[in-house]
C-alpha cells in the first residue's frame, strides 16, 4: 500500500499565529512532528503542506519535504486533497492519505500506524482514532470531543456536548456508568474518498458543532475509529505551549 502522510502547516492561527515555528527543547514545533511521521514505517512519503513562505523556507532547511498550497483552504482536508492532486498530476499516485496535525510535536508513530491498519480491510473509506476519557473535566470540556461508534467500530456521532446521556445517575458519576471516548484527529483517507468529500457542501450537523466529520456522516461516507492508548497532545494556544513544556 502506497500512503501519504501530510502535515498541514497554517501560520495564521487566531489563538497563536506562527506556532508552527515555536521552538520547543530546541526544535520548532512542525520539525518535531515531521520527525516523528518519518518514524512510522507504513508511510512512503511524507509533505509538510504550509500556504507560507518561512514555513517553507523552514522546513526545506532542515531537510524535510514541503509543498506551498493555498492560503484559502478551509481545513487540513482540502490542504490534503490539494497535495494529492498536485503529485497526482506528477504521475505520483497514493492508495492513502493521512492527515498528521501539525500542532502536536511528540506525535506518536504509533498512532499513525493504527490509523493505517484500519486499510487493511479494502472497504474503509475513512480513518480515525479515540482513546477513553479517564477524567469528568475531560468529559464536560466542550474543547474535547465526544466520539461515539458501534459494535463493528463505525462512527455514530461526534459531539462537543456529553453523549450518551445516562439516566438516573447525577453526570459526576456519569464515568462509573458508561465508557467515553474521545475523538484523536487524525485521519486516514483512501485517496479517491478524500477526492469527494473535500467538494460536499457543508452540512447543518456540521456547521451545529463546528466538526468537518460530522459533513461525511451526514452524507453516508463511513469512518472506521480505532481505539488508541496514545494520548493527543495538541497545542492550539500559547498556554498549551506552556502547560506541555512545564510538563516536560
Amino acid at each position: 500500500m502506497n500512503v501519504l502522510g501530510v502535515i498541514p502547516a497554517r501560520y495564521s492561527s487566531s489563538r497563536f499565529p506562527g506556532k508552527p515555528l515555536v521552538v520547543i527543547d530546541g526544535k520548532s514545533m512542525i520539525r518535531r512532528v515531521y520527525e516523528q511521521a518519518m518514524l512510522c514505517r507504513g508511510l512512503s512519503e511524507v509533505i509538510v503542506a504550509t500556504d507560507n513562505s518561512s514555513i517553507e523556507k523552514h522546513v526545506s532547511l532542515f531537510g524535510g519535504n514541503v509543498m506551498m498550497t493555498s492560503e484559502h483552504h478551509r481545513s487540513g482536508t482540502e490542504r490534503c486533497s490539494e497535495v494529492c492532486s498536485n503529485l497526482s498530476a506528477k504521475g505520483k499516485v497514493f492508495d492513502v492519505v493521512v492527515n498528521i496535525q501539525g500542532d502536536e510535536p511528540f506525535i506518536h508513530p504509533g498512532q499513525i500506524e493504527q490509523v493505517l491498519s484500519c486499510f487493511s480491510n479494502q472497504g474503509t473509506m475513512i480513518a480515525s482514532l479515540m482513546k477513553k476519557i479517564e477524567s469528568n473535566a475531560e468529559l464536560s470540556n466542550p474543547s474535547v470531543v465526544k466520539a461515539i461508534a458501534d459494535t463493528r467500530g463505525r462512527a455514530l456521532y461526534f459531539s462537543r456536548t456529553i453523549i450518551p446521556f445516562v439516566r438516573d445517575y447525577e453526570t459526576g458519576k456519569w464515568l462509573d456508568h458508561y465508557t467515553y471516548y474521545k475523538h484523536i484527529g487524525i485521519y486516514g483517507y483512501r485517496s479517491d474518498i478524500l477526492m469527494q468529500i473535500v467538494k460536499l457542501p457543508p452540512s447543518c450537523l456540521e456547521a451545529a458543532e463546528s466538526l468537518e466529520q460530522l459533513r461525511w456522516l451526514d452524507y453516508g461516507f463511513e469512518i472506521i475509529m480505532k481505539e488508541t492508548i496514545f494520548e493527543s497532545q495538541a497545542i492550539d494556544t500559547p498556554d498549551d505551549l506552556l502547560k506541555l513544556t512545564n510538563r516536560e
